[in-house]
């Protein structure tokens, strides 16, 4: 799989992944001497660093920080390369004093720990290269407020019995948007649909395999649906109740980036 990136620091470098959910401060976040990881909230605490491709949401905390990242890179314990999806000043200045190649605009939740990891920040790419990259669509139908789940049956090929939106597979050079409003025809019956937003693409990842899930939002004038053999059931929901629901991985984060690109 290969990410598109926006330079940050230029170089590249290759590592196993480190893998952050939660914004990451170096000054107190990591040991200066030898670059342990100490932030519980990091999800990683007690690993290593040095020669990782370290993935996390953005930098935060006190200015030092830029200091702390040159000071391990001097000592040979910092980190091959920095991911982030938006970068801010304090980690950017310390990747640029410490020529450690960084990138941002990426979702670091792509990343699994211990990925393979080739970030080439001067070309604007992080390849994954033994992560399969599968592009589909994700459909949320809205009507009155409320948003259509499906429940997906145990004949199809992935996540059986897990709630999703109205979803389907991209072909090679298929418009993604094309793709959404045949899904919908094919798994509700509904044709009667009007297009309001694009969301930014969400990558969910189910081992080796990443779905680079592109998300829709469509309103429609009714809840009458006709479901076809994918899935056994639904429910029009409001957008606060989709935690209830044992979902196809990142659904919600799926929701989110639809409902967010109006």
């Amino acid at each position: 799989m290969r990410l598109p990136a926006r330079r940050i620091a230029p170089g590249r470098a290759e590592g196993p992944a480190l893998v952050s959910p939660s914004p990451f401060s170096f000054v107190g976040g990591a040991d200066p001497a030898t670059g342990e990881v100490l932030d519980e909230a990091s999800g990683c605490r007690g690993e290593r660093i040095a020669g990782r491709v370290f993935a996390f949401p953005h930098g935060k905390g006190s200015t030092v920080g830029s200091y702390v990242v040159y000071g391990l890179a001097k000592r040979g314990v910092g980190p091959a390369a920095l991911v982030n999806e938006r970068a801010e000043g304090i980690v950017a200045v310390g990747a640029i004093l410490a020529g450690v190649p960084m990138v941002d605009g990426v979702d670091v939740r792509g990343f699994l720990p211990g990925d393979r990891a080739i970030v080439d920040a001067d070309a604007g790419a992080i390849d994954l290269p033994d992560v399969r990259a599968v592009p589909v669509v994700s459909v949320f139908l809205r009507n009155r407020g409320r948003l259509l789940l499906v429940q997906r049956g145990d004949r199809v090929g992935s996540f059986p019995g897990r709630w999703s939106a109205v979803s389907g597979y991209l072909e090679r050079d298929e418009d993604p948007r094309d793709r959404a409003v045949q899904e919908v025809r094919e798994e509700t019956g509904i044709r009667d649909t009007r297009f309001r937003a694009a969301g930014r693409p969400v990558v969910a990842r189910d081992g080796p395999t990443a779905y680079v899930v592109h998300p829709f939002l469509f309103d429609v004038p009714s809840r009458r649906l006709q479901l076809d053999w994918e899935n056994v059931t639904h429910r029009w929901i409001r957008s606060s109740e989709i935690d209830g629901f044992d979902t196809v991985p990142r659904l919600r984060d799926v929701m989110t980036s639809a409902l967010h690109g109006q």
